[in-house]
């Protein structure tokens, strides 16, 4: 059956390709202490805690365990997937998966710089492969979307959007798929204002860890470039609707650790859903980063 998506993006001519690869490989083996974060399954059943510490994703996601790029089955480029990457327009975005991701992401470069100085873009890989090598270690596609410091990468498999949609009960709107890139791309602004290294020292589990402010104040970026992405006459998106509000609030509440089942918040890592909630909101309806302060409160 053919999805008729509803328009976000607006205009039309050939994304920004730059910097976006296609396929399973990625920046070397597991580097030791290398953190990787995600708003993914992988942060659902708590095993991103273990990769903030530095243990090799290879070890507990089932990439292999020992960080050797050659042992990933499919790893390396994507022709394929590669020349569907190339060939996206903005126009594509609106109803091709893969192309919503890469037009998200130029959508994110265009607005970052203009709310932070200093800002660099970070890599982008899409891949299909049931495992991925980055420059964290080896993942299967079962971490969902995350991101690695060590080669400062966003990694995207875009089947998530079907679990996420489906098992777990998120939206399958486009800005809510468009959230998800904008909270991976939120920890590489961690990364570049030293915020991924405050965290890593204050702990993995519990309801104040370091772990979920982390997470918490991705959300809160996320929610920052969606205030700003709908606004001025080079604005990407069209002018967002409650609609598509809506459809990132049912997916944040989603994907908070109290509706995945982790009822004791001594183990949460992401924060509670209605935390999830509340700091996206804080973002999108100030569009200031510095509201994002997620680690000068307890109260989160």
């Amino acid at each position: 059956m053919h999805i008729l998506w509803p328009m976000t993006f607006q205009g039309d001519g050939p994304l920004d390709t730059s910097g976006v690869s296609g396929g399973g490989g990625g920046g070397g083996g597991g580097l030791p202490g290398g953190i990787k974060l995600g708003g993914g399954a992988v942060g659902i059943i708590g095993i991103i805690v273990a990769v903030l510490f530095g243990v090799n994703p290879g070890d507990i996601m089932g990439g292999g365990g020992n960080g050797n790029n050659a042992s990933v089955q499919g790893n390396g480029a994507d022709p394929q997937l590669q020349e569907q990457i190339n060939s996206c327009t903005i126009a594509k975005a609106n109803s091709d998966v893969v192309c919503r991701v890469v037009a998200t992401s130029n959508s994110l470069n265009k607005v970052w710089p203009t709310l932070m100085n200093g800002y660099t873009r970070p890599a982008l890989r899409i891949f299909n492969d049931n495992q991925v090598a980055s420059g964290c270690g080896v993942a299967s596609k079962a971490a969902g979307p995350f991101y690695c410091p060590a080669d400062q990468t966003v990694y995207i498999n875009p089947s998530f959007y079907d679990e996420l949609s489906g098992q777990l009960g998120g939206s399958n709107l486009p800005l809510a798929q468009e959230y998800v890139v904008a909270h991976e791309y939120g920890h590489h602004v961690e990364q570049l204002t030293g915020d991924l290294a405050k965290g890593q020292r204050m702990g993995a589990k519990g309801p104040t860890s370091g772990s979920v402010r982390i997470e918490l104040k991705a959300d809160c970026y996320a929610g920052v470039w969606a205030n700003h992405a709908d606004k001025g006459p080079n604005a990407m998106l069209k002018p967002l609707t409650q609609q598509d509000i809506e459809g990132v609030i049912q997916t944040a509440q989603a994907i908070g650790d109290d509706t995945l089942g982790m009822k004791n918040s001594d183990g949460w890592t992401h924060g509670s859903s209605e935390e999830r909630v509340r700091w996206f909101t804080t973002g999108y309806q100030s569009g200031d980063p510095n509201q994002c302060d997620t680690f000068g409160t307890n109260d989160l």
